[in-house]
């Protein structure tokens, strides 16, 4: 059986071969355990902040035009086959990302430091970068969790909802998901800074 004829078996085949080659390599360098952790961390926020930009740069597009295509085949398979799954995806890849990246700065010190930006605890090298990337990426957890991911289930008639708060939780799904997206930008800006110095 072809491992490329499911997503799951790409997903291992995947994680085997970054694993074999890490054990070559590490059989030069020294093998960092940490560093599983933080990939980890980089591949969940991969995904999580990949499904925020599908759902703003392609599907809710894609719905509005649906919607005004009035001959057309409208939203109704995106809405109930493509989106619940996404949604799983999106809200447990934020939840992956949090943790992994609270578990990392933990384990070298930095959390208390990150989170107090220097007040409390080590502080982390490239001034506070990882403490705004942090927080951005703390508010956006939220937003998914108690804004988009409750509202959606309304949406998605996952919850009974009449006509007018389903109205009312688009408009609040719409607007926590575009405040990720704008957050996303200057999180992922002060990601990179903290650990390559991109700004300080």
């Amino acid at each position: 059986m072809n491992p490329l004829d499911s997503i799951k078996g790409t997903v291992i085949a995947g994680a085997i071969i970054a694993l074999a080659i890490t054990a070559v390599v590490s059989s030069y360098a020294g093998f960092n355990s940490m560093g599983l952790l933080r990939w980890a961390h980089i591949g969940a926020g991969v995904v999580w902040i990949g499904l925020l930009y599908y759902f703003n740069f392609v599907q809710v597009p894609a719905l509005a035009a649906a919607a005004a295509d009035k001959g057309g085949p409208g939203g109704a398979a995106i809405t109930k086959y493509v989106a619940p799954r996404a949604l799983l995806w999106f809200r447990w890849g934020a939840v992956v990302t949090w943790v992994t990246g609270a578990a990392y700065l933990a384990h070298i010190g930095w959390f208390l430091g990150a989170f107090s930006f220097g007040l409390l605890g080590t502080p982390a090298p490239n001034g506070n970068a990882i403490g705004v990337g942090a927080w951005l990426g703390t508010v956006m957890l939220f937003n998914v969790w108690v804004l988009i991911w409750p509202n959606q289930k309304k949406i998605l008639g996952i919850v009974p909802a009449t006509d007018e708060e389903k109205a009312k939780a688009r408009r609040v799904a719409f607007l926590a998901s575009r405040t990720n997206t704008m957050l996303s930008i200057p999180m992922l800006l002060f990601m990179g800074a903290s650990a390559h110095g991109l700004l300080f």
